[in-house]
């Protein structure tokens, strides 16, 4: 379920001090339910997907579309991103930050940790269209339990990333994030149903 911007602004996340210059996207709650301790189980989870291999023909077909034109015209190449071109994230984390875990590597999506702490994790993307970052956090459900939060923050690349992020924003809206929340749902299920004694 998409969220309004203040149930991530609100919160003292410390990636609010790195991100000035970022805009906020979207912020979505995941549909996670879990306990206190869940939260790694969840960047594990994000990390080793693959939405370009989900159960959905229509994300898949999507990504497909974003790889192979990305191909063609040199977005994602090698020294479009972050550290060649564009300054990372990583050099403006404050020095607990630093000393504190990255997270996981990513299996199949091209993002890039930045720190992982008990209920916060940030990842980072960086092409010719946009420097963008993954935050998740693991929020109180309302409820006694606990469920994800996953907020999308973005910095385009001049006229190019405007145009870029405004083209595909009724795609991700409409097909990529709603499908990404089943699969997403259905997964955890699996997880945590495998996790039962």
């Amino acid at each position: 379920m998409r969220l309004p911007n203040n149930a991530h602004t609100s919160r003292p996340w410390r990636i609010h001090e790195l991100t000035p210059d970022f805009r906020l996207e979207d912020v979505w709650a995941l549909p996670t339910p879990g306990g206190p301790g869940d939260f790694p189980r969840l960047v594990q989870a994000i990390a080793s997907g693959a939405p370009s291999h989900g159960s959905s023909r229509a994300a898949r077909t999507l990504f497909a579309i974003r790889w192979k034109v990305g191909q063609l015209l040199g977005w994602d190449d090698p020294d479009a991103g972050g550290g060649s071109r564009l300054p990372t994230l990583h050099d403006r984390l404050p020095v607990d930050l630093r000393d504190a875990p990255s997270g996981p590597e990513f299996e199949a999506l091209p993002f890039t940790s930045l720190y992982l702490l008990d209920a916060e994790w940030a990842a980072e993307i960086a092409n010719r269209t946009m420097h963008g970052v993954m935050h998740l956090g693991w929020v109180p459900d309302g409820t006694g339990g606990y469920r994800g939060q996953m907020a999308v923050l973005v910095k385009p690349n001049g006229r190019l990333g405007n145009g870029y992020m405004a083209a595909i924003k009724p795609f991700r809206h409409l097909i990529v994030y709603p499908l990404m929340m089943r699969q997403i749902e259905r997964e955890w299920a699996v997880q945590g149903s495998n996790l039962r004694p």
